[in-house]
């Protein structure tokens, strides 16, 4: 009772206290609403305008849903995003031009869309597409069938934003041209030539060693060429796999177990509380019971030929006696016996056929006309001329039959029984080889060939899986866990690593909406860890995995911005040594002619024929438009200067300038011209919108 009295007196403080308690609950769920770490609930911010994360999310469910687990969580967002992000720079820059689509140009649509333009439903009386009969129909659709009605006003939808990008593009388009002036330019790239004798100092006369490059002048190089080097946020990192495969240990528990099936066993019955004895899988009374109770996979009643059998077990059970039990073998990740069930020495046929169908019967073309009768009684015709001449069945077959088979001469291929129909299957199975008939099926009527029968066989076997044991699935964790402490301490990754002879892989380059590692898809947890403030290089983390562990350091960042020098520097270090390589070259050599120039560096002068601006490569030196370009500046007769190529430098001499005769018009060439830059617009449009966009992509705080 004291209690309670203080519990009394004390009502106010805890209603605030509970009240306080609320009000924290709601607040947080208010935070919560606005997306992890304080992002605002938008997946992304495309110039100032959000992408509803709820929206993307159900698309990527919806996408997910029809590809049923075929592809991960990480591309289908990524597939979405694409979408998504096309949808949204274009719609912008199509509803600041004023474009709009009305009902009249999707019905042009719909009536060019043989989908809808073929539907009776949608036709009037001359069987065309008729709009208001379309109108009608999703009027009935919105009173009665809401679900059908919201999946068409998404493809309405998709529909107008189609229409509406490609009257965008179709704009920009129509201010694509090029002029006579532009398509004679054209025509005088692609077939005025010249002819040229040339000499090639390359930079590999001079070696890597002879000349530095620092660090300070792949810097400036990099910040002289910024749009070249922009980067987003990226992470390395190396990892060690501990898979989960069946020890040696695993692999003799399975076979003892399906070795135990060779022999009578007897048990105890828990439920029961009785002894059962067991027999074995030679003196089982029921096979497909026993192979049911006792095999990893199911028992399969049918005959099966040689030729079905992909194992490489084939002949030997093949071989087998009735009743003669063959294992335990290993075949694949299962131990297995196989007992031969029944033989049949016609249990595999090779058949051809004939299909007349008619009117009415299953799967029959429209086209045909004929009646019930009439087909039968071509069918005897055909009977009657393959009796004739048993070598012609397959041309009849190609002109006559109406099945699928015809242009394969009728040819079925071999089948055993019970894969056709019935009255086919006992036609085929109940003669013998050569034997020719009509039977009649759902299908029509068929002429039928049994050309070939060989032996079938039934087979019942009891497979048990390898699997891995909970001790093997212990030791793993432990030797995973080890290697995880071990490398998180003073030792290195890759010492410990040697130490052990494990495999060290790498992942470099890591964005953060990676799907995973290479050769390890589908862990976006791993790809978070490492994109996580609180990673620091030189961490690792043991990561669980559907097939074992994955224990991985992170061995690098790069944030958005700058390429690093270190990063930059195989692709910066060959330009500029290069670029040295070419002012060591022009300082050494002051010669005024060719044969100067050979002289003085041991080689030769070359020559190279019918060169032209628009494929400017010289025969035995590889691609210079540079070269090419300076000697089209030259009289004929007339020696350059030294030259800074793509692999060297030269000097050349014209020897020979042809140029393309003068054409009445240069029309055609204009024209393929204007082709070229039409055919660029759509891809290159969206990639500069895309390019000048202010994009905050968030999808890696939602994923």
């Amino acid at each position: 009772m004291a209690i309670l009295g203080k519990i009394r007196q004390r009502s106010i403080f805890l209603i605030l206290v509970i009240g306080m308690a609320l009000f924290a609950f709601v607040i947080s769920g208010v935070f919560d609403a606005q997306g992890q770490n304080g992002v605002s609930d938008s997946i992304a911010t495309v110039n100032g305008e959000d992408i509803a994360a709820g929206d993307f999310r159900a698309q990527v469910d919806a996408i997910e849903r029809q590809y049923g687990g075929n592809v991960s969580t990480t591309q289908v967002v990524n597939m979405v995003w694409n979408q998504k992000l096309r949808s949204e720079i274009l719609g912008q820059e199509i509803e600041a031009a004023g474009i709009d689509v009305g009902a009249d140009k999707v019905a042009e649509i719909l009536a060019q869309n043989q989908g809808y333009a073929s539907d009776p439903r949608f036709q009037n009386a001359a069987g065309l597409f008729d709009k208001a009969k379309f109108a009608e129909w999703v009027n009935e659709q919105k009173e009665n069938d809401p679900e059908q009605y919201a999946f068409w006003t998404r493809q309405e939808q998709g529909i107008r934003d189609n229409a509406k990008e490609q009257t965008y593009f179709n704009l920009i388009k129509a201010g694509m041209g090029a002029t006579l002036k532009e398509g004679e330019l054209n025509y005088r790239l692609e077939n005025d030539k010249v002819n040229i004798n040339f000499v090639q100092i390359p930079y590999t006369s001079i070696a890597d060693s002879l000349v530095e490059v620092t660090k300070g002048e792949i810097k400036k190089y990099i910040e002289a060429h910024e749009s070249e080097f922009k980067v987003e946020a990226s992470r390395d990192v190396q990892f060690v796999l501990f898979e989960e495969k069946p020890s040696k240990e695993d692999e003799e528990a399975a076979k003892k177990a399906i070795t135990e099936r060779l022999s009578q066993q007897i048990s105890y019955n828990d439920v029961s509380k009785l002894t059962d004895t067991v027999p074995s899988f030679a003196n089982a009374n029921d096979v497909a019971e026993y192979v049911n109770s006792f095999s990893d996979v199911g028992y399969e009643d049918k005959f099966v030929a040689r030729e079905e059998m992909t194992t490489s077990f084939a002949d030997t059970l093949f071989a087998l006696s009735v009743g003669q039990i063959y294992g335990p073998y290993k075949d694949g990740e299962f131990y297995k016996l196989t007992k031969m069930v029944e033989k049949d020495e016609n249990g595999s046929a090779k058949a051809s056929h004939i299909l007349i169908a008619y009117e009415g019967a299953l799967r029959a073309n429209p086209d045909i006309k004929r009646t019930k009768e009439e087909a039968e009684v071509k069918a005897q015709e055909l009977l009657a001329k393959a009796k004739a001449d048993k070598g012609n069945f397959a041309e009849l077959a190609k002109t006559e039959s109406d099945g699928p088979s015809a242009s394969k001469g009728g040819d079925l291929g071999w089948f055993t029984p019970g894969a056709m129909v019935p009255a086919f299957n006992d036609f085929v199975f109940g003669n013998d080889a050569g034997s020719l008939g009509v039977v009649e099926t759902d299908f029509g009527f068929h002429v039928i060939l049994v050309e070939e029968k060989r032996v079938a066989v039934k087979l019942a076997t009891i497979a048990q899986k390898v699997e891995v044991s909970e001790t093997t699935s212990n030791l793993l964790f432990n030797e995973a866990t080890k290697f995880e402490i071990a490398t998180g301490g003073e030792k290195a990754f890759s010492d410990v690593a040697q130490e052990n002879n494990y495999t060290v892989r790498r992942g470099d380059k890591l964005d953060d909406m990676a799907d995973g590692l290479p050769g390890l898809t589908n862990q976006r947890s791993i790809i978070r860890w490492a994109f996580n403030p609180e990673t620091e290089i030189g961490n690792v983390r043991k990561f669980n995995y559907a097939g074992g562990y994955a224990v991985v350091q992170l061995t690098g960042q790069t944030e958005k911005g700058l390429m690093s020098v270190e990063d930059a520097s195989s692709r910066v270090l060959p330009i500029l040594r290069k670029q040295k390589k070419a002012k060591m070259i022009k300082e050494k050599n002051n010669a005024k002619t060719l044969a100067e120039l050979a002289s003085a560096n041991a080689t030769s002068v070359k020559t190279a024929s019918a060169l032209t601006m628009k494929n400017p490569t010289i025969g035995g030196a590889g691609r210079e438009p540079k070269v090419v370009g300076a000697a089209f500046a030259l009289e004929q007769g007339e020696t350059s200067g030294l030259i800074e190529g793509q692999n060297g430098v030269y000097m050349v001499e014209v020897t020979n300038v042809t140029k393309a005769v003068d054409l009445d018009s240069y029309l055609t060439y204009a024209n393929t011209l204007k082709g070229e830059l039409e055919g660029k617009v759509n891809s290159e449009v969206f990639n500069a919108l895309k390019k000048k966009a202010d994009i905050e992509d968030n999808r890696a705080e939602f994923y």
